[in-house]
């Protein structure tokens, strides 16, 4: 077997009908990052028929002085557990990629290695556990296991069968959150490019992340319509006549109670009627703000996303909300109809990572809070690992502190 560069046609069709295929190895993720300092080129591991056996899409940056790294998001296209296989692509590569002078290449493959018991939050570990140690055996260096996002990326994912998808096995938090935002009137938009100003506002405190990158995102990923875009915003004539409704509903509720407590003192329909006149003051502000956003014909979006389709998943690549409408629960309703919007279509929706601390004593609480309550399955990865091609050159990189420079991340 022999390695060579593949074209794009030969790749695109070998990887899309690979059970590893995912949306990072594509030439849409390719011209995305060429985009933001990388090069790139597609490779292929044939047997004596031509046959491709094995494939990876390579992008490679400068590091240090007239050298690069690689770098092969979410890993090899290629059977993990054929070990023999491995080893004669692993080969090849260090091989072809020594001459090209690459110290190293990082693999984050899209292999789960166990899921999540959303009771005890244990993991139940399957047999790709052992593919860690062929790895390491295969002069794969395994670095650390990272449990929030310090990594390329996230080594723990929720994602949602729509096939089996339930209202009723969401979290009750999260169902209530979903129907206070439908009472204040959101709507949920499918939009076009001219309107990811929108977004970037929403996301304009990520300050790691340049406001380019988004259209960037959005403009590779559309070439073969494989991006949605979608904000969330307030109907205020909705708004509207739905506290107008509750509030009549619980006005009328609030009447019966006083009546009780007058006729009859009883601690029950006391602590019903403050209730209720704590509903009624919050009802009567959402009328005072819906009267306002209309008469002053406000149009204000309050959460977005963006949702790259590859194959039967769909993945939400970045979201936000205004978080000075934190009360509206914008990124519940948002997310909610994201389910349903592709419910009948396609059969996963990725939520994107999750932290692998599920105590409540990290900073990352609300997040997995946030995506858990629609009931995910969640998954650990197997994890980041770099194929060490030229030791001694990546042993000074690592010493000068200019691997942590290139890759570390903040918690």
């Amino acid at each position: 077997m022999h390695l060579e560069t593949l074209n794009i046609e030969e790749f695109k069709n070998f990887a899309n009908n690979h059970p590893l295929a995912n949306y990072y190895e594509t030439i849409n993720y390719a011209m995305l990052m060429a985009e933001n300092g990388y090069d790139y080129e597609f490779i292929g591991l044939k047997d004596y028929n031509n046959n491709i056996k094995a494939a990876s899409l390579i992008l490679f940056k400068p590091i240090g002085i007239k050298c690069f790294y690689g770098y092969a998001p979410r890993g090899f296209l290629i059977d993990y557990e054929d070990t023999d296989l491995l080893n004669t692509f692993t080969t090849a590569i260090k091989k072809y990629y020594y001459q090209k002078n690459v110290i190293f290449i990082k693999i984050n493959p899209y292999l789960s290695i166990g899921e999540i018991n959303k009771k005890d939050y244990t993991t139940n570990y399957n047999s790709h556990q052992n593919i860690v140690t062929n790895l390491i055996n295969l002069g794969y260096k395994k670095l650390a296991d990272n449990l929030y996002f310090e990594a390329m990326l996230p080594r723990f994912n929720a994602i949602i069968d729509l096939k089996n998808f339930n209202n009723q096995d969401m979290a009750k938090n999260t169902k209530n959150k979903i129907k206070k935002g439908i009472r204040k009137g959101l709507t949920f938009e499918k939009k076009d490019k001219e309107d990811l100003i929108n977004l970037e506002k929403l996301i304009q405190n990520k300050n790691d992340i340049k406001s380019y990158y988004y259209y960037d995102y959005y403009t590779v990923f559309n070439k073969e319509n494989n991006i949605d875009f979608f904000l969330v915003s307030i109907n205020y004539d909705d708004f509207l006549k739905n506290s107008q409704y509750i509030y009549n509903v619980e006005l009328n509720k609030n009447n019966y109670l006083n009546s009780r407590i007058i006729n009859k003192t009883n601690e029950k329909y006391i602590n019903a009627k403050m209730a209720s006149d704590k509903n009624l003051l919050t009802y009567k502000n959402d009328i005072m703000e819906a009267t306002k956003g209309l008469q002053e014909n406000r149009h204000e979006y309050l959460a977005g996303a963006l949702v790259i389709k590859y194959n039967k998943t769909v993945s939400i690549a970045f979201s936000a909300y205004n978080n000075d409408y934190k009360r509206f629960a914008p990124n519940y309703f948002l997310y909610y109809n994201l389910i349903k919007y592709y419910q009948n279509d396609y059969d996963y929706l990725d939520l994107n990572g999750v932290v692998g601390n599920f105590t409540t004593l990290n900073p990352y609480t609300g997040l997995n809070r946030f995506k858990l309550g629609f009931n995910p399955n969640i998954y650990e990865f197997i994890g980041e690992f770099d194929l060490i091609i030229e030791p001694k050159s990546y042993n000074i990189l690592l010493k000068n502190g200019i691997l942590a420079k290139e890759f570390n991340k903040k918690n």
